[in-house]
């Protein structure tokens, strides 16, 4: 994907000035910075919930016209949310089953039809996707677990599972280790390594911890106030003096 000169504005305030990035097939990308600098309404751009006022979105080649998320899904984008947004009453599995809806090809009528009309064969089989999610992030023992019952990290995981269930070709993820303690990042961080690696998944992924993202990304994007003040390899961008004055915090002599 190529972001190329995204303004977006709320009202009177912008929120991104000016920013292009691009997205390369098979990466990791991550975008840090301070809170308020734009990186979830970046993501917010990327997936269709914010229309920007000025730039272009390319994905594979192609300008994307304005779009709503749920035809961005179809093409193959995914997320997850800074704040978890599962379905607390519904188990593990049916959570990470509603990731397949942008997949179903059969209609009302041959729903109702379960039987006859072949939406018995397709939810066996778009099960059958599901088991292996659920087998993959080893999460077999809370299958039929209701999600609200789940401790913090594990409903993150649910989470991600229910992003993969899409089969997507482009995964944001929003501060997928926010509120983990080290135990809990260090699996995150596994998944999303073997995410990219087994699938080709391509990552955008926004986080605090810079350890995790000078870790596992391959390239970083710096947004400060709306801005992009960097972008390289985590070295590159470990040792740009406008992202250490604004986020790192360390000053040189």
């Amino acid at each position: 994907m190529e972001v190329k000169n995204i303004t977006l504005r709320f009202g009177g305030v912008v929120a991104i000035k000016d920013i292009s990035f691009d997205i390369r097939e098979g990466e990791i990308r991550a975008i840090i910075g301070p809170n308020g600098a734009g990186k979830s309404s970046m993501l917010n751009v990327i997936n269709g919930f914010y229309h920007p006022q000025e730039g272009e979105l390319w994905f594979h080649g192609k300008q994307r016209q304005a779009m709503k998320p749920y035809q961005i899904a179809k093409q193959g984008i995914a997320r997850t949310f800074q704040n978890i947004a599962l379905f607390k009453g519904m188990t593990t599995l049916d959570n990470i089953m509603t990731g397949r809806m942008t997949l179903q090809s059969t209609n009302m009528l041959q729903n109702a039809m379960w039987w006859f009309g072949g939406a018995e064969k397709e939810d066996n089989a778009h099960r059958e996707k599901v088991e292996k999610i659920i087998d993959f992030l080893e999460i077999q023992a809370i299958r039929k677990t209701p999600v609200g019952r789940l401790p913090y990290g594990l409903q993150k995981r649910v989470e991600l599972g229910r992003a993969l269930a899409a089969e997507p070709k482009l995964l944001l993820l929003d501060e997928p280790m926010a509120g983990m303690n080290v135990e809990e990042k260090e699996d995150m961080c596994r998944f999303i390594l073997d995410v990219n690696d087994e699938f080709g998944t391509t990552i955008v992924l926004i986080e605090h911890d810079m350890g995790v993202v000078m870790d596992i990304a391959d390239r970083v994007v710096v947004l400060d106030y709306g801005k992009k003040i960097g972008d390289g390899t985590p070295d590159e961008v470990r040792n740009n003096q406008a992202v250490i004055d604004a986020y790192l915090g360390v000053s040189h002599d």
